[in-house]
């Protein structure tokens, strides 16, 4: 999960503007010489030392197998029409069920790749649905099943039966969708953090402040959230830790790569519960209802940490409404 581009290459992709140029390109982290690519598909890696541990694990079934690339691949075929569907830079989010079933298409034990994934946190069918219709919106909804048919056409194999029907394609969406974690890698982040670090002279200071401002505005209204994610990945351990509106903990990747981190916000004492927040640092700091209705939606539990017990006599209103009834007093 290291970047692939540089910070200036990702910013002109997701601002839809090849003419942008940033300042600071020392700040960038991506290193492009490391970089190789698949003989038989093309598909690149930041290192060999990458490339070999994806073809050992779940490349060989992944791969295109072609260097035409003319589009007669399933897998191309299934990115292609998840392209459609879905607007960059979420359209690569696919490739995480892909990778799932090559992963166990390609195991010699499939057994124990199959006892992985059961680790992670599973719903009833009627709440897999839900949260998939959530996770994907309601227009959607007529699009799963051909994506689900595609899925059965390039990994029908007996291990993945299970997740081919369409109640089990649904409960792998709803696996994904709230045991995924974003991965933060990302060359714009990267430099964005570097160059805010900087020792510069107060002007020039305050001049790249601007401009840093101004360009995750842009990107936001062009491209929407997730900006600083690389990818999704599923991690086992992480993935069990509960949440909290007031968490000891946090989720960060200090590497730039797909290693997460997990890192203490305040003291934690021996025998205390870690716990990290589900919800964005904005809407962690929203109203009481505001989180639990996210939570709700998002995650089907009522949360019962501190904050949220010690805020049980709130009102019952939004953090919107809140606001707009202080505009209104004013």
């Amino acid at each position: 999960m290291r970047a692939l581009e540089t910070a200036e290459e990702n910013i002109r992709r997701l601002l839809n503007n090849p003419d942008i140029i940033i300042p600071n390109h020392e700040c960038c982290t991506t290193d492009k010489s490391s970089h190789t690519e698949c003989d038989l598909c093309g598909t690149e890696y930041c290192s060999q030392e990458c490339l070999q541990r994806a073809m050992a694990e779940y490349h060989q079934v992944l791969c295109m197998r072609t260097k035409s690339r003319d589009g007669s691949h399933p897998i191309e075929i299934i990115n292609e029409t998840w392209k459609n569907f879905y607007y960059p830079p979420e359209s690569g989010s696919i490739m995480i069920f892909a990778k799932i079933f090559a992963l166990i298409n390609q195991a010699a034990d499939k057994s124990k790749i199959l006892h992985k994934f059961s680790q992670f946190c599973q719903f009833t069918s009627n709440e897999d649905e839900e949260i998939t219709h959530k996770l994907l919106g309601d227009n959607f909804r007529h699009h799963i099943d051909v994506l689900r048919e595609m899925f059965v056409s390039a990994f029908g194999i007996p291990e993945c039966q299970h997740w081919m029907t369409p109640e089990g394609f649904s409960s792998l969406i709803a696996l994904v969708g709230t045991n995924g974690q974003g991965v933060g890698s990302s060359a714009l982040a990267e430099w964005a953090k570097r160059a805010g670090d900087l020792d510069l002279p107060r002007a020039e200071k305050e001049q790249l402040e601007e401009f840093i401002d101004n360009l995750y505005s842009n990107l936001d209204d062009e491209s929407g959230g997730f900006l600083n994610c690389e990818g999704s990945a599923l991690y086992e351990l992480q993935s069990k830790i509960n949440h909290s509106c007031d968490p000891n903990a946090e989720v960060c990747f200090l590497n730039g790569n797909s290693r997460i981190t997990v890192r203490a916000l305040k003291e934690i004492h021996q025998g205390d519960e870690i716990t990290i927040s589900y919800l964005s640092m904005c809407d962690v700091d929203r109203s009481r209802h505001s989180r639990q209705k996210e939570l709700r939606a998002n995650y089907l539990f009522q949360c019962q940490c501190t904050k949220c017990l010690t805020q049980a006599e709130d009102p019952d209103v939004t953090s919107d409404e809140e606001f707009s009834s202080g505009d209104d007093d004013n």
